[in-house]
């Protein structure tokens, strides 16, 4: 960890504004999840969720150290946000369990739905976190996004899908994480953030590990599935702290739309699962609400950026 007053990357030099790059590298993000979403789908039917959690986070950080330590040595180590990137990690461990436990329950389609609230709680959760203002408008598309999230979890029903509620609280600890990234983006580079991530996953779930059973692969293609957990989970959150250093959370959030065609096509063709016609309500209702969050977004910034002009 480095002193406050020591010299470091100026701001502009980690990131900007750009939405061309932002949105670009969240579409290279939202391509990643859905394979390390189906793998852990996949181990999960067969190995202890715990030993697929450290698999995760230690390939993590062994591909962290691939990638990253040749070309930037100690310095991926050192951060001017110790207790930031601390929250950090512990969100993303917690939503990465939240969203792995749900998934042997839930179909992976109707999970990568459900997350779709994560956006529009980005925008209800910027008001206190970021002191942003939030008009009436944006509340309505926030509330009809929930209702959308609740006709996909139906809690009415004989049966409470209790993975798709997991499923939710994924996207409520992934919400924080994104706004924590997006104010670290512009202090921290984007292989610090990632490398902080990993080591809090890595040291929680070491914890974790003791105490449940552990399975060799019984195959090569468990072992390789295994193998490249870290990979997918490194990559996709890389290219999400990226985004967020060159457009902020609310922008980038709702391109993980996009996800939903990975997840459905993953789901059908290695689970033969694919959402009902409830789930394609629900989404559609989240998507559109997110989509008129993001067009809102836009309108205000450009009507901002006006105002500043000479």
């Amino acid at each position: 960890m480095s002193d406050p007053s020591s010299p470091a990357t100026p701001p502009r030099a980690l990131g900007g504004d750009s939405v061309v790059r932002a949105v670009l590298y969240m579409a290279l993000a939202v391509a990643l999840f859905p394979f390390l979403n189906a793998s852990v789908k996949y181990l999960g039917r067969r190995y202890p969720m715990p030993e697929i959690f450290w698999v995760r986070y230690a390939g993590h950080l062994v591909y962290c150290m691939i990638l990253f330590l040749p070309r930037r040595g100690s310095a991926m180590f050192v951060t001017r946000r110790p207790g930031v990137q601390a929250w950090r990690s512990l969100l993303l461990f917690g939503a990465s369990a939240f969203y792995f436990l749900g998934l042997l329950t839930v179909a992976l389609p109707t999970a990568s739905a459900i997350a779709f609230v994560g956006p529009i709680i980005v925008t209800a959760l910027s008001v206190p976190m970021l002191g942003e203002r939030v008009g009436p408008r944006r509340w309505t598309a926030v509330l009809l996004g929930f209702m959308g999230a609740l006709i996909i979890i139906r809690p009415g029903a004989e049966v409470v899908q209790w993975g798709a509620v997991l499923v939710l609280m994924d996207a409520l600890c992934y919400a924080i994480y994104q706004i924590l990234s997006r104010k670290v983006g512009s202090i921290d580079p984007a292989e610090v953030s990632i490398t902080y991530a990993g080591i809090g996953g890595f040291v929680i779930s070491t914890l974790i590990l003791p105490f449940s059973e552990l399975r060799l692969p019984a195959s090569l293609l468990d072992g390789l599935v295994f193998a490249t957990l870290g990979l997918w989970g490194l990559l996709g959150h890389y290219f999400v702290v990226k985004a967020v250093q060159w457009g902020s959370a609310s922008l980038v959030a709702p391109v993980g739309y996009a996800e939903l065609i990975g997840s459905t096509l993953l789901g059908y063709l290695l689970f033969a699962e694919f959402p009902d016609l409830w789930t394609w309500i629900g989404a559609a209702i989240i998507v559109a609400s997110g989509l008129y969050i993001t067009f809102r977004e836009h309108r205000l910034q450009r009507l901002a950026r006006a105002a500043r002009a000479p």
